[in-house]
């Protein structure tokens, strides 16, 4: 359905040049959102395949070590569509303190955002509500240090921003005013609340992340906090009792079609068709976050039978092996500061496991070397190939 304009234009001036910023109604969209059958049916869909990886997070023998995958999984993605050429392996080592000329602001840039959601999480499992107050410290952690760390962290902005263009008379796209920043954040927020009714929650994660970024209440870091704030809204709300989905996969492969469609249903209102690709992407990305961790549940189940096929030397390399589960990147000293053995016995377990297949030594170096899992990183990095620069 094309409802129009979905808010006013208004007029302003910057440097002696008229240009329009774009203020949104508040939600929800007026005429009510229209679910005909073929998107009821992608509701229900999408309902299914978020509980079908919620249900597997709950059943992995060691979620904690999925879950840290997986943030940083999102992590990588979201950061890429803002133009950081981190992969999984610099994030990794850049983790572990070994860095072998990885460029540090990308790679930080990925770290601040795993520190953001950890932070969103932390306080909604402790009781915090999702709020206007939570978002502004989530994009404080976010910009707390390096590439924006100048860009007012953790407060809605007091200046003129704008998409595209050099100025905002060139612009793609102008957000609204400063001076409407807090009203329309406002309005967003008693949305979230469920105000004046109570909406589904993939519903309210879709149109509440069209929103926030129609309005770009920030100077930096809108996107992210963006993403960030579906997968907060479906936690929040008990669909995913971890952060699970990375959603930023699908918007990456699809990222075109997703810019379209913010400015189609901001200036045509066609909030049916975002809908609609929105809900394709969860079950996209929610059953390929389920297979994907039951192809690494097999990998490790089939990995442990072969080093057990080694006979006496199968102890320590069952040990190192269990360290790789958690560190698919690391050194052999690496290995010695966490696992109770010698160096000489890392270093035969390591080429026990590189003699079956398992592990490869990737540095080319003879001292402080590294090696890789590299298999199980192969899977962790599926999707995560930085974006061609300027592309």
């Amino acid at each position: 359905m094309k409802r129009g304009l979905q808010g006013r234009k208004a007029v302003e001036r910057r440097g002696g040049e008229a240009f329009t910023a774009f203020v949104p109604k508040p939600l929800p969209p007026e005429p009510a959102l229209r679910l005909d059958a073929e998107l009821s049916d992608r509701l229900e869909r999408a309902n299914r395949a978020l509980g079908r990886l919620d249900g597997l997070a709950t059943m992995l023998p060691d979620r904690a070590l999925f879950l840290y995958f997986y943030v940083r999984k999102e992590a990588l993605l979201s950061s890429q569509i803002e133009g950081t050429q981190s992969s999984m392996s610099e994030l990794l080592l850049f983790e572990g303190e070994q860095l072998p000329g990885v460029p540090l602001d990308d790679v930080r840039e990925v770290s601040r955002y795993v520190a953001a959601l950890d932070h969103g999480m932390a306080r909604l499992r402790a009781g915090f509500p999702l709020s206007l107050r939570l978002i502004r410290e989530i994009h404080e952690v976010l910009l707390s240090s390096g590439r924006g760390s100048e860009r007012t962290p953790g407060e809605f902005r007091r200046s003129q921003n704008w998409l595209g263009g050099s100025r905002p008379g060139n612009a793609a796209y102008v957000p609204p005013p400063p001076e409407e920043v807090i009203p329309a954040m406002g309005a967003l927020e008693r949305f979230l609340h469920d105000e004046p009714a109570r909406t589904p929650t993939l519903i309210k994660a879709a149109l509440s992340h069209v929103q926030f970024e129609t309005i770009h209440p920030f100077l930096d870091g809108n996107g992210r906090v963006g993403r960030l704030l579906v997968t907060l809204i479906l936690c929040a709300e008990g669909a995913l009792t971890e952060p699970m989905l990375y959603l930023s996969l699908y918007l990456k492969a699809h990222r075109d079609e997703y810019y379209d469609l913010l400015q189609r249903v901001r200036f045509e209102g066609v909030w049916e068709e975002w809908l609609r690709f929105f809900l394709d992407g969860v079950v996209a990305t929610a059953e390929q976050a389920t297979e994907t961790a039951r192809r690494i549940l097999a990998l490790f189940d089939a990995d442990r039978a072969r080093i057990e096929a080694l006979g006496r030397a199968a102890g320590s390399a069952l040990r190192v092996h269990e360290f790789l589960r958690r560190h698919p990147i690391t050194t052999g000293p690496r290995i010695q500061e966490a696992v109770s053995l010698s160096a000489p016995a890392i270093s035969t377990a390591l080429r026990n496991l590189e003699s079956i297949g398992i592990v490869r030594e990737v540095s080319g170096r003879r001292w402080n070397r590294l090696f890789a899992y590299e298999a199980y990183l192969s899977m962790l990095s599926e999707g995560t190939e930085p974006l061609p620069r300027g592309g």
